[in-house]
């Protein structure tokens, strides 16, 4: 089925209305009753996407995953590929990442050239998304994966310019990215600069734990909060950052 995902995502970064998603890494996730517990989390709480991938899937056959988010859930279901392998059509939206804070040409151009046929053969909608890496505190599974570095997290002024990069070259949205189970989430620093420095939508994931964190993020300008692992160790956490989601995004319309 045809959707217009990034016409939605654009309609709410105009009204500054923030968004959550939920990634769902199925190598992380392998057992069934764990991840039906976090989808049916996610439908009670309210998030607005589920986005599915990972830096290495062992298993890329990401379809089972993505009927049992149907079967449980009307939340529009993202595609997170971390290579040309986890191309999966079920979805209803594909983010074709781009690492543009590295460079590796594979994940600048290469990968993407080996499906592209495939992606436009079959109409789902797909989202250029510039991909960039920010210093999270410790390794990162994508940064090996890719044999790319993050950007140091203390320099924002990089981390804009390469994100005013990749707009410049046509890329719709623009991911940063701290790396699951950061010790620390991309500074607020980092966010506030590209914001201003992009018209595209920002999304921010990577060591969000705490609903301090993610409010934060979105002060900062981050237009959609992505959450993974901690959801795991705290099953209200959920609950708790859509309430602090929809708080924001009420308190807008009242001023």
């Amino acid at each position: 089925m045809k959707t217009d995902l990034y016409s939605a995502f654009i309609g709410k970064k105009e009204k500054n209305q923030k968004s959550i998603a939920v990634l769902i890494d199925p190598d992380e996730n392998r057992d069934p009753g764990k991840i039906e517990n976090i989808i049916r989390q996610g439908v009670k709480a309210g998030i607005d996407y589920f986005f599915v991938g990972g830096s290495l899937l062992v298993d890329p056959d990401t379809a089972p995953l993505i009927r049992d988010i149907r079967k449980l859930s009307s939340c529009p279901v993202v595609l997170f590929p971390g290579s040309n392998l986890h191309l999966n059509f079920e979805a209803d939206a594909i983010l074709l990442l781009s690492l543009i804070s590295g460079r590796n040409p594979e994940f600048l151009i290469g990968q993407h050239v080996t499906v592209a046929a495939s992606i436009k053969k079959n109409g789902i909608e797909t989202i250029s998304t510039g991909y960039i890496l920010i210093d999270g505190g410790k390794p990162t599974s994508v940064s090996y994966m890719s044999f790319t570095h993050p950007i140091p997290h203390d320099k924002p002024e990089i981390v804009s310019s390469t994100a005013m990069a990749g707009e410049l070259l046509g890329l719709r949205m623009i991911y940063l990215e701290a790396g699951s189970g950061a010790l620390y989430p991309v500074p607020e620093g980092i966010i506030r600069s590209v914001k201003k420095s992009v018209d595209v939508p920002v999304i921010v994931g990577g060591g969000i734990n705490t609903t301090e964190k993610a409010l934060r993020a979105m002060r900062a300008g981050a237009d959609l909060i992505v959450v993974g692992n901690h959801i795991e160790k705290n099953p209200d956490f959920l609950i708790e950052i859509t309430g602090i989601k929809e708080e924001y995004n009420q308190s807008l319309n009242i001023h």
